[in-house]
């Protein structure tokens, strides 16, 4: 049975894992909040060390065939949209090299025209003859289609199924494949049926009410690990942030209400990874840091190009899918949503250490599996 299916059922039976899970979502007080944290600090330290992996998002597309509301590269918002060559691709991988990152992950809107199997190889495969770690989080694909992903050197996927709430999950997902609830939600399956050594997984805050919305979560979390015991899972808890078409969240997910659910997930799953983006203010990731977070982003850009530029020349406006005109000067694509930690990856650096932490550039390569 699929996970998808299993969250069909509103019978379905809780484990004592995801009771205890839950338990720790229920409201306390501020001096028990405050235990928990100490006790998720503890265990990721004692798992995971001083350490924080560090890893950049690159942005090759923002074109997209999907409405979805909360999204900047929504279909039908009017932004300046491009898609950058293979060429291009690189040179922002090598900018990001430069900087220090040996872990990039290739993101884009969903749209098959212009971000193909092919081109997605062809990417892959120019970038990890220099980046150690390549991941996607692109558009959800069949188990065939993701093998030659893999074998061409991509190791990590990524997918957000941005709500575990149907009727949420359609309302705000009102054209495009992207309205196939299950076919996403079964995305971390297929991925590992490819073999792709790393998965990671989220909702979207403010979709849904956080509560059930983080309970889902862990049973997703339960599920994964073990059916997909051979790969290595992180989580990740992305609140929306401002972004073209105005959409605003629906609920709420309080500073505090993200550390109760960081510090549960953390002690309920002590080795899972957890990830923090660039959505979150820079004096909350300083909180976070020591608590439960194994990796962050730093110095992100959502646009493609965002790093060097690239693709100026391919700017165009789309409205409603279509192009309406090239756009010329000075112009840069549009971003997916606004960044709230502007930080260079150097100043995030700078940050771990002043936390008694060590920035990881690079935590893996390909050749260990030739040894």
């Amino acid at each position: 049975m699929t996970f998808a299916r299993l969250l069909r059922l509103s019978d379905r039976p809780r484990s004592r894992t995801i009771n205890q899970f839950a338990a720790l979502l229920e409201p306390m007080e501020d001096a028990r909040l405050a235990r928990l944290s100490s006790q998720s600090q503890v265990l990721t330290r004692r798992l995971f060390g001083r350490t924080m992996r560090l890893f950049a998002p690159l942005y090759l597309s923002s074109e997209c065939i999907n409405n979805c509301q909360y999204c900047g590269f929504s279909r039908d918002n009017p932004i300046l949209r491009v898609t950058l060559s293979p060429d291009e691709a690189e040179a922002e991988a090598r900018y990001l090299v430069g900087q220090g990152f040996r872990n990039i992950l290739l993101v884009s809107g969903e749209h098959p025209k212009f971000v193909s199997r092919g081109y997605l190889q062809e990417v892959v495969r120019r970038l990890v003859s220099f980046v150690p770690s390549v991941s996607i989080e692109v558009a959800p694909m069949d188990v065939e289609d993701y093998r030659p992903l893999v074998l061409s050197g991509a190791e990590g996927l990524v997918v957000y199924q941005e709500t575990y709430d149907r009727l949420a999950y359609g309302a705000v997902h009102t054209a495009g494949p992207k309205r196939d609830f299950d076919w996403r939600l079964e995305t971390p399956e297929r991925a590992y049926a490819a073999g792709f050594r790393r998965i990671g997984i989220a909702p979207l805050f403010g979709l849904a009410e956080w509560r059930p919305e983080a309970i889902a979560l862990a049973e997703h979390v339960e599920y994964l690990l073990k059916k997909c015991w051979r790969s290595y899972l992180t989580v990740s808890l992305p609140r929306l942030r401002p972004a073209a078409g105005g959409f605003r969240a629906r609920h709420s997910f309080s500073d505090r209400d993200f550390i109760q659910v960081l510090c549960a997930l953390r002690i309920t799953f002590p080795q899972v990874g957890i990830v923090l983006s660039t959505r979150e203010s820079a004096n909350f990731r300083d909180a976070l840091m020591p608590i439960g977070v194994t990796m962050m982003s730093a110095g992100s850009r959502t646009e493609p190009g965002g790093y060097t530029r690239q693709g100026t020349h391919s700017l165009h406006l789309t409205i409603k899918g279509r192009v309406t005109q090239t756009a010329c000067g000075n112009s840069k694509a549009d971003g997916q949503f606004e960044v709230e930690d502007s930080r260079s990856p150097e100043e995030i650096a700078a940050a771990l250490r002043a936390n008694g932490l060590e920035p990881i550039w690079k935590d893996w390569d390909s050749a260990i599996l030739s040894v």
